[in-house]
């Protein structure tokens, strides 16, 4: 690891620095988060420059935008723009790479072709909430999920609320309270995802790996993560079940790290594949809630000198 490296668990130099600028440049509402733009397909140098400086102080924004209408193009042209451009075409995604979320059966795709496991059988397409997870916590390490745009086109009739939280933030609580805890969660067998089958047999291979993991491009901090219980085996020594019970109370108290907002028709959030959960909700049957999810491979850029000065 590099000199400079602050998740190296012993080189506390590098981390009390990276941890204290981290800190100080953290939002402190969830209203700080959000960016008006006149149209996220193109936007202006101002409104990318606000995206770019959130996304690399928070690792996430939220775009506020009049632009209502059901276009896929929209979660593409944005992230582009903000560097994302590796698309994971996902088996749940359509054929241009776009995963439309709404309740199965509603606002179901003609071009998504998969047809071996229906949508309605996965949570995300279901009216049901879902737990803190990081998008693609399934993924092979050689396809980590880095970036990620959910674009709100109508919101559920009540309910289905977002919560989210900087990855970063949670390791530096984390690393605050033990850090054997968190060199436990950074081992390559720390968590473990079982393969998932299909009427045709094994559709994805069992994935084993770490929580934490510095991606080797970027030198960035990375995360994998689901609460759920039955999609997740956890490796059994003592260290690695205090850490996850560590998470699991983490998550679920009041941390103001945590913002909770609903998106409304014309938002999104772009990030880098913070952690984040969704409460249930009831749709309108004429009007039922859709997003669209695009994952990304690659994450949002990385903020030039010259705006950090900028924005300092």
């Amino acid at each position: 690891m590099s000199k400079n490296n602050p998740y190296d668990i012993n080189n506390q130099l590098a981390y009390a620095s990276w941890r204290d600028k981290k800190r100080e440049r953290q939002p402190q509402t969830s209203a700080a988060l959000i960016v008006d733009v006149k149209d996220p397909r193109n936007l202006s140098d101002d409104e990318k420059n606000a995206l770019l400086t959130l996304c690399n102080d928070a690792n996430m924004a939220i775009y506020r935008s009049p632009i209502t209408s059901e276009d896929k193009n929209i979660p593409r042209q944005l992230a582009a723009q903000l560097g994302m451009k590796q698309l994971d075409c996902n088996w749940l995604a359509d054929e241009d790479g776009i995963s439309p979320i709404a309740v199965a059966n509603t606002v179901e795709s003609t071009t998504h072709t998969s047809g071996k496991t229906p949508r309605r059988v996965m949570i995300p397409y279901t009216n049901l909430p879902i737990k803190w997870h990081t998008d693609g916590y399934y993924q092979p390490q050689d396809r980590n999920i880095n970036g990620m745009v959910l674009h709100c086109v109508r919101p559920a009739k009540s309910g289905g609320e977002t919560a989210v939280i900087d990855h970063e933030m949670v390791y530096i609580a984390m690393r605050e309270a033990n850090p054997n805890w968190v060199a436990a969660l950074m081992a390559n067998d720390a968590m473990t995802i079982p393969a998932r089958t299909d009427e045709d047999g094994v559709a994805r291979g069992e994935q084993t790996g770490p929580v934490f993991s510095v991606d080797t491009q970027s030198g960035a901090l990375h995360m994998r993560y689901t609460a759920r219980k039955r999609s997740i085996t956890w490796k059994t020594d003592a260290v690695t079940q205090e850490a996850v019970q560590f998470l699991e109370q983490f998550l679920a108290g009041d941390t103001p790290s945590i913002f909770r907002l609903k998106l409304e028709p014309g938002m999104g959030l772009v990030c880098n594949n913070v952690l984040h959960d969704r409460t249930g909700f009831d749709d309108d049957p004429e009007q039922p809630r859709l997003l669209y999810r695009a994952r990304f491979l690659d994450r949002v850029s990385k903020i030039n000198d010259e705006i950090w000065l900028q924005t300092a």
